[in-house]
């Protein structure tokens, strides 16, 4: 069953690609749980589209199952790079084994993202501090845990 399930999401996510899969997951007593995102967000239509391309093509007399259907949440970390270029723009909250940085994601490539930031510094002569531009270009393999930062 797990393969005719990766096969049926693989063919909507395919009929659909702004949509991609963040995470397939098999629990015990045969629950299926998927969950989704998109280069332009979720729908809830697509959410809808997704569960019935699996369960309409899955036979209950066969084998008895539950399916969710589910969006990426806004506080779940980020995971695959289409995430991260659709959220360029955006605030993220980024820990890494060394340090942890929040700034606003300017750039997001193949390899690496690019956060920018402002900080106060103190004066280089005198008393006082100044505001500074900050930069810092992460590789996607240092990245312990990405967040979107949600501001009201």
């Amino acid at each position: 069953m797990q393969e005719k399930v990766r096969e049926l999401l693989g063919k909507v996510l395919e009929a659909n690609p702004s949509l991609f899969l963040i995470d397939l997951e098999f629990r015990p007593e045969n629950q299926i749980r998927v969950i989704i995102d998109g280069d332009q967000g979720v729908k809830v239509e697509d959410c809808i589209a997704v569960s019935r391309a699996i369960e309409h093509n899955l036979d209950r007399e066969e084998e008895d199952f539950s399916l969710e259907v589910l969006s990426a949440g806004v506080s779940e970390p980020l995971s695959q790079v289409r995430q991260y270029k659709k959220n360029v723009g955006r605030k993220l909250k980024v820990k890494t084994d060394e340090e942890t940085l929040e700034g606003e994601l300017v750039n997001a490539d193949e390899a690496n993202i690019t956060l920018q930031w402002k900080a106060r510094e103190p004066k280089p002569v005198g008393k006082g501090k100044v505001t500074v531009q900050k930069e810092a270009i992460v590789p996607y393999e240092n990245i312990v845990e990405a967040k979107v930062m949600v501001t009201f």
